[in-house]
C-alpha cells in the first residue's frame, strides 16, 4: 500500500519543552505516557484500526497463522525435577495458552495434573510459576501473574493432595520464596496508597517473613532500607538453611550481599556484611560447613568460584576454588554433593563436573554445539536431568547419573518436520571498529547465496545477557519459505563475560549498534541478502537495538520491528521499574550522560527522511517497559516518515512484557510479523 492509501491517526501535539543542561528539547507527544487516561485508550484503538485493517489486506497472512498453528502443535515438556517422592515437570499439549504443571510419584509413577493455568481463573489469562519448595517436600510456593504483568501473588500448595492452603501474599514483585521451617521468606513493596497509581508503587522493597497459617498482616519484616527507596531486596538460603542471605542491588548489575548464620543465637536480629559495593556480582552457591562457596566476578571478568569465610570475608582471604577460565562462566549448579559448572564458549554450552574442592571430575558430552540447562538437584540426589537444544535440534531432556557421568535420553521431542533439513553455523565478522563479533546463521540446506533471500536478523546487546542456540518451529515455517535467521551475540551482552558487557554500555553504547550495522552489512556482502530483503528485530532492550539502527541507517534496511523497546532515552528512568537501568544506559540527570544518550535515542533521532517499513510492537499491560516508549516513537514516526513504507504500531491488549503470553498471542503476532515483512519485501508465502 503507499501511503497515500493509508491515513494514521491524526495524534494531537502539546506544548512541552524540556530544558537538559541548556538544551530545549520537545517533547509534544507526552500525553501519551498516560497510557490509562481516556484520549489515550481512544488512540490505542484508532491505532490497532489502521494497523490491523492493514493486517487484514495481505492475502497470505491466515496461511501463515495456519502453519504456525500446525508447527507449533506438538507436546512440548521442561525437565522434571524431584520434590520428594514426586517428579514435577512442565508440558504443553501443543497449543494450550500455557504451559500446566504436571507431577507424578516416581519416575514410573502416573502423571496427572498438578495445577493449570488455563482453567485457574475466570479474570482472563494467568502464569502460574512455581516459587519454592518446604523442607520437608510438603508445600510448594506457586506464583501468579495476570495479563503479563510483573506483579504477582503468592499462594501455597499441598503437594501431596493439591489442596490450595488460604495463605494469599500480595503486592509481590521480583520474588521466590525461599523456605525455612514453616514459612518463607519473600520480598513485596507496599500495598498501593490510596488514590495513587498501581503502576507507581516501586518503591522501598522489603523482605518479609510469611509462616503458613498467618494473615500476610502478620508477616515479620526482616529486611528493610528507608534511605534507600529504589534499591531491590531478595533473600536466599543454603540447602541446610543454616544461612539466610538478602541479596541487594540498585539496578541490573552490582550485587551487595548481608547474611545471618541461622545457627547462631543473636543478641540483635542483624545482618552481617558479606560482600559491600555493587562494582561486582557474587551469588552463593552453597555452604561448606562453615564457608561459603561463591560465583563471582572480582577480580575475574569471565567469573571464578571462591571459597569465603563469612566470619572473616574479607578479599585476601578467598581460596580460588576454580579459577577463572578464557571462557565465561556462566552458571554453577549443585546435586549430588558435586558442582555442576556451565561454560559458554562462543555462545555455546560447555557443562564440566566438579567437586566441592574444586577438583575437576569430568565434561558432560552435549549432543553438539547448542544450549544446556538444568544442571541442579539436592545433596542427596543420584541423578539430574538436563535439556539441550539449538536451533536444529528440538529440546531434547537427558537423565544424568552423578556417580557415572553418563547421560541416557529420557524424552525426545515428537515433531511434525525434519530438523535435518535445516543448517546451522557460526560466523566472525569485523565490527566498525575491528572487533571480532560472532554470528549465527540458520536456513535450509542448499540455500542459494543470490542476495534475494528474506533475511531476520536479531540481536539484544546489552545487560549481560547472552544469547544463546534455541529452538523454534516459528522460525522453521519461516526456513521452509526461503527465510534465513540470524542471530548476533553483539557487545553489550555476556556471551564473553563483564568485558564484553562494558563494552557495550553507558558511554559504549555506540559499539552495540555498530556491531549489528556491520552483521547487516556482512550478510549483504556475502550475498546472503540485500536491502530489499532484510529485516531486523529486538525486543525491550533489543527494541531500543533496532530504533537506533533503523534511525542512524535508514536505508539499509527493508523491514523494522522494534518490540516493547526502551525508545525514550531521556526518560525511561521515569516510570516503574526504569530506574534500575540507569547503571546500564546512564541517566538524562547527568550531563556527560544526556550528552552521549541524546546521540542514539531512537525517539529523538528521527529525521523527515524515508525509514523501513515498521511494525512496533507493544502491549496495553507492560509494566516493565511501559507502552509509552512505543506510542511516542510511532507517533513522531508517522509525523515525519517522507517514504511510501508503512510505519504502524501493533497493541497487544491484556498482555505485558512478553513473559507468559499466551500461545494464541504469541503466534497471531509472529503470523502478523511475518506477514507484514514478506509482504514489505515484494515476496508472497506460497
Amino acid at each position: 500500500m503507499a501511503e497515500a492509501q493509508l491515513k494514521y491517526p491524526q495524534t494531537k501535539k502539546v506544548d512541552q519543552v524540556d530544558d537538559y543542561f541548556g538544551v530545549k528539547i520537545q517533547d509534544p507527544y507526552r500525553w501519551l505516557e498516560h497510557d490509562t487516561a481516556e484520549d489515550t485508550k481512544d488512540w490505542v484503538r484508532e491505532q490497532n484500526k489502521v494497523t490491523f485493517d492493514y493486517l487484514s489486506k495481505i492475502p497470505f497472512r491466515e496461511n501463515i497463522k495456519n502453519q504456525l498453528l500446525e508447527l507449533n502443535n506438538y507436546p512440548k515438556y521442561s525437565s522434571p525435577f524431584r520434590v520428594g517422592e514426586y517428579y514435577f515437570f512442565y508440558k504443553n499439549d501443543g497449543l494450550q495458552n500455557q504451559s500446566v504443571i504436571w507431577y507424578q510419584k516416581g519416575l514410573k509413577g502416573t502423571p496427572e495434573v498438578f495445577i493449570d493455568p488455563n482453567t485457574y481463573s475466570k479474570e482472563g489469562t494467568v502464569a502460574i510459576g512455581l516459587a519454592g519448595v518446604s523442607k520437608n517436600k510438603k508445600y510448594i510456593a506457586i506464583t501468579i501473574s495476570k495479563a503479563g504483568s510483573d506483579w504477582q501473588e503468592i499462594k501455597v500448595m499441598e503437594v501431596a493432595t493439591k489442596r490450595e492452603l488460604p495463605d494469599k501474599i500480595e503486592w509481590v514483585k521480583f520474588s521466590g520464596a525461599a523456605w525455612k521451617g514453616d514459612g518463607f521468606y519473600y520480598s513485596r513493596y507496599d500495598a498501593p496508597a490510596k488514590g495513587k497509581e498501581f503502576s507507581n508503587q516501586n518503591q522501598f522493597h522489603k523482605v518479609y517473613y510469611h509462616k503458613l497459617g498467618d494473615p500476610q498482616s502478620s508477616d515479620q519484616l526482616i529486611y528493610s532500607d528507608p534511605a534507600h527507596p529504589l534499591r531491590y531486596f531478595g533473600a536466599g538460603l543454603t540447602e541446610d538453611e543454616r544461612f539466610l542471605f538478602i541479596y541487594i542491588s540498585e539496578g541490573t548489575y552490582g550485587t551487595q550481599i548481608v547474611y545471618r548464620d541461622l545457627s547462631k543465637k543473636q543478641a540483635e536480629p542483624g545482618f552481617n556484611m558479606l560482600f559491600e559495593g555493587f562494582s561486582n556480582e557474587y551469588s552463593v552457591i552453597d555452604n561448606d560447613g562453615g564457608k561459603l562457596l561463591v560465583l563471582t566476578d572480582h577480580g575475574a571478568p569471565n567469573k571464578r568460584v571462591i571459597l569465603v569465610d563469612p566470619e572473616n570475608p574479607g578479599v585476601p582471604l578467598w581460596n580460588d576454588v576454580v579459577p577463572e577460565k578464557p571462557e565465561l562462566l556462566e552458571g554453577a549448579g549443585t546435586g549430588g554433593g558435586k558442582l555442576f559448572l556451565s561454560y559458554l564458549k562462543d555462545a555455546t554450552t560447555r557443562v564440566y563436573q566438579h567437586d566441592y574442592n574444586g577438583r575437576f571430575e569430568r565434561d558432560i558430552t552435549l549432543p553438539g554445539n547448542g544450549t544446556a540447562s538444568g544442571f541442579g538437584g539436592e545433596r542427596t540426589d543420584k541423578e539430574l536431568f538436563y535439556t539441550y537444544t539449538s536451533f536444529n535440534y528440538p529440546p531434547t531432556i537427558f537423565r544424568y547419573d552423578i556417580a557415572t557421568g553418563k547421560s541416557e535420553l529420557f524424552r525426545k521431542t515428537e515433531l511434525k518436520f525434519n530438523p535435518e533439513d535445516f543448517e546451522s553455523k557460526q560466523v566472525f565478522f569485523d565490527s566498525k571498529d575491528g572487533t571480532k563479533i560472532p554470528m549465527f546463521i540458520v536456513h535450509k540446506k542448499g540455500l542459494k547465496l543470490d542476495g534475494k533471500n528474506p533475511t531476520l536478523l536479531y540481536g539484544y546487546g546489552g545487560f549481560n545477557i547472552s544469547l544463546t542456540p534455541s529452538f523454534s518451529p516459528s522460525r522453521v515455517a519461516f526456513m521452509q519459505h526461503g527465510g534465513v535467521y540470524v542471530m548476533v551475540n553483539l557487545r553489550g551482552g555476556g556471551e564473553y563475560g563483564e568485558e564484553w558487557h562494558k563494552a557495550g554500555m553507558l558511554d559504549k553504547k555506540q559499539n552495540v549498534f555498530d556491531d549489528f550495522i556491520s552483521a547487516a552489512e556482512y550478510l549483504i556482502n556475502q550475498n546472503y541478502t540485500s536491502s530489499q530483503y532484510l529485516a531486523i528485530q529486538g525486543g525491550s532492550n533489543g527494541g531500543l537495538l533496532v530504533g537506533a539502527c533503523m534511525t542512524q541507517r535508514p536505508d539499509l534496511f527493508r523491514v523494522a520491528f522494534p518490540a516493547v523497546g526502551v525508545l525514550d532515552m531521556l526518560r525511561f528512568h521515569k516510570f516503574t521499574v526504569g530506574w534500575g537501568w540507569v547503571v546500564e544506559y546512564g541517566s538524562s540527570d547527568k550531563k556527560e550522560d544526556f550528552d552521549n544518550l541524546i546521540k542514539f535515542s531512537p525517539l529523538h533521532n528521527i529525521k523527515p527522511v524515508a525509514y523501513p517499513a515498521t511494525m512496533v510492537t507493544t502491549a496495553d499491560h507492560d509494566d516493565r517497559v511501559v507502552p509509552a516508549h512505543s506510542f511516542k516513537f510511532i507517533s513522531a514516526l508517522q509525523e515525519k516518515h517522507t517514504g511510501a513504507n508503512p510505519v504502524l504500531i501493533r497493541i497487544e491488549t491484556n498482555a505485558g512484557h512478553g513473559a507468559g503470553k499466551p500461545i494464541s498471542k504469541a503466534i497471531d503476532e509472529v503470523a502478523d510479523l511475518y506477514a507484514f515483512m514478506f509482504y514489505n519485501m515484494g515476496l508472497s508465502w506460497n
